[in-house]
C-alpha cells in the first residue's frame, strides 16, 4: 500500500479540549496492541539553551514550538514498522530529558495536540482527522486544573499565559484548522458517547479496508 501499513489518526482541537480523553477511550477500546498514541507535546523544541527567564517567555501555543522535522520523521518511521524514540518533554522547565520512550509500531498510530491539524505537512500524512470542538470556557477550567495540579504552575500564570498566548493562537491557528477535519467531536467524549463509538467503527471499518488491499 502506498501510505504504508499503519492507520495515522490525528486529533486536533484546543488545550483542555478533550483531545488526551478522547485519544485514551480509543486506546482502551481499540486495544494497546492496536492503537499507539503520540502526543505533539513531547515533541516541543528543547529549551536548555535558553535561561531560566527566557524559557518562560516563549510561546509555547505557537506552532514553531514544535520541532515538527523530528516528529514527521518518526510517524513516517512508524507508519513504515519501524520502532522509534519520543522524546520525554519536562513542562516545569521546558527541558528534554535524558531518557526518551521506545514506541513500537501498531496497526493504528494517532497523533494528537492542539497544533495537529494546523500543519500542512502533518495533515498530508494523516489517514483521518478528527477536531474536539469544545466551548472556551470549559477548555479554560479543564487547562487550569491541569496546569495546577500535573505542572506546578500558579493560578496566576495560568491565567497570564491563558491571556498572552494560549486564547489568541487557538484563535489564529487551532480554530481554524476545524475546517481541515474530516470528523467533528462536540466535547470530546463526555457527552457523545454515540460519535466515540461511530467513530471506533469507522476506523475499524477503515484499518480493514487498508489491511485488505495489502
Amino acid at each position: 500500500m502506498a501510505r504504508g501499513s499503519a492507520l495515522l489518526v490525528g486529533i486536533g482541537g484546543g488545550s483542555g479540549s478533550g483531545k488526551s480523553a478522547l485519544a485514551r477511550r480509543l486506546r482502551e477500546t481499540l486495544g494497546s496492541d492496536t492503537l499507539t498514541v503520540i502526543e505533539i507535546d513531547s515533541y516541543y523544541r528543547d529549551s536548555a539553551s535558553l535561561t531560566p527567564r527566557e524559557r518562560v517567555v516563549v510561546n509555547y501555543d505557537h506552532p514553531d514550538a514544535i520541532d515538527w522535522a523530528l516528529l514527521l520523521d518518526a510517524l513516517r518511521d512508524l507508519r513504515e514498522g519501524v520502532t522509534v524514540e519520543m522524546p520525554v518533554y519536562d513542562f516545569t522547565t521546558h527541558e528534554r530529558r535524558d531518557e526518551a520512550l521506545e514506541i513500537a509500531p501498531t496497526p493504528v498510530i494517532l497523533v494528537e495536540g492542539i497544533h495537529c491539524l494546523t500543519h500542512a505537512p502533518l495533515r498530508e500524512l494523516l489517514d483521518v482527522r478528527i477536531f474536539v470542538d469544545t466551548d472556551a470556557d470549559v477548555r479554560f477550567i479543564r487547562r487550569l486544573r491541569r496546569d495546577i495540579l500535573d505542572r506546578d504552575r500558579t493560578i496566576d500564570s495560568v491565567i497570564a499565559q491563558y491571556m498572552a498566548t494560549v486564547r489568541p493562537m487557538y484563535e489564529d491557528f487551532v480554530a481554524p484548522s476545524r475546517r481541515h477535519a474530516d470528523i467533528i467531536i462536540p466535547e470530546g467524549t463526555g457527552k457523545n458517547e454515540l460519535g466515540v463509538e461511530l467513530m471506533v467503527e469507522a476506523l475499524t471499518a477503515r484499518l480493514e479496508h487498508m489491511l485488505d488491499e495489502d
